[in-house]
């Protein structure tokens, strides 16, 4: 800005700094959060696992594809866990790198406000010194006609010329010596104002690479995460190739059998004839049958 007191511009910067500072606090935020889902739901996992009864009474080969189900699934879990130690360590390194970013601008701020006070007072005391000369040069060129046009008061117009032109020159010293004091002061604060908005500049430039590098972490731990509970899912589909239907029965039909041979084919005997011609066998007599 052409107003030397402005700070419109430097306060533009500091604005966007803020911003800046609380969009890495909003990230930190959301990682914290996350940290509690993931810790929420491997715990939830876990318990699942150990707690809820998965094909308990299940023999052999497939018994042995549902433990492990569940030992893998209890492995996510404590996964899910790992994963929200690791992103709440993330959270803490992004507010460390904010609060260091913070106490060091800080130091660059207190300066800035500093010299802007300086500036600001000395601009303000510089108006006051010419106001001073404004108003008593007039005086000076008014008793210069006085004196012109009066030739009777020649010795009191004389004087008092003397003394405005005395005070004249004083207030323009002054005002010269304000003047030169104020442009040493504007040239300080130029000079500071740039290397403070180098320093803004070099903290902005690490902010957004530090914020960069931090959310593609995040995204790579997700993604290994993703791929390791994979790998364990893919330990269950091995264990289910193993499973064979075969085997499982054959198991069972071994572990429940009650003996190779199968009963005796049931055979129709006819219990009359065969007690009738008993007791013909053991008496002779013939009995006749009356119609």
């Amino acid at each position: 800005s052409t107003d030397l007191t402005s700070t419109v511009g430097y306060d533009s910067i500091i604005q966007h700094l803020n911003d800046g500072r609380k969009n890495c606090k909003e990230f930190e935020d959301f990682l914290k959060e996350r940290a509690v889902i993931e810790e929420k739901y491997g715990k939830e996992l876990i318990n699942l696992s150990k707690k809820r009864p998965c094909g308990q009474t299940e023999l052999n080969t497939l018994k042995r594809s549902l433990d492990v189900f569940k030992q893998q699934i209890d492995n996510v879990g404590q996964g899910h866990i790992q994963l929200a130690q690791t992103l709440r360590e993330e959270a803490k390194k992004m507010e460390d790198f904010r609060e260091k970013q913070k106490l060091h601008r800080k130091k660059i701020e207190l300066i800035m406000e500093a010299i802007h006070k300086n500036r600001n007072v000395q601009y303000k005391k510089t108006m006051e010194v010419t106001a001073t000369c404004c108003s008593v040069a007039p005086s000076l060129i008014k008793a210069d006609l006085v004196s012109y046009f009066s030739l009777s008061c020649f010795w009191q117009l004389f004087l008092k010329l003397a003394q405005t032109k005395s005070a004249l020159e004083d207030s323009d010293r002054n005002y010269q010596q304000n003047v030169t004091t104020l442009e040493k002061i504007r040239e300080e604060w130029q000079k500071e104002h740039i290397k403070a908005c180098e320093f803004f500049e070099t903290q902005e430039c690490e902010r957004i690479n530090y914020f960069r590098n931090a959310l593609w972490l995040h995204v790579n731990q997700l993604s290994l995460g993703c791929v390791q509970n994979d790998e364990k899912y893919e330990e269950i589909r091995k264990s289910l190739e193993m499973c064979s239907i075969e085997k499982d029965v054959d198991f069972f039909v071994n572990l429940r059998k009650t003996g190779s041979l199968a009963p005796a084919p049931v055979v129709y005997e006819n219990y009359y004839n065969t007690h009738r011609n008993a007791a013909a066998v053991r008496s002779p007599i013939t009995v006749p049958i009356s119609r």
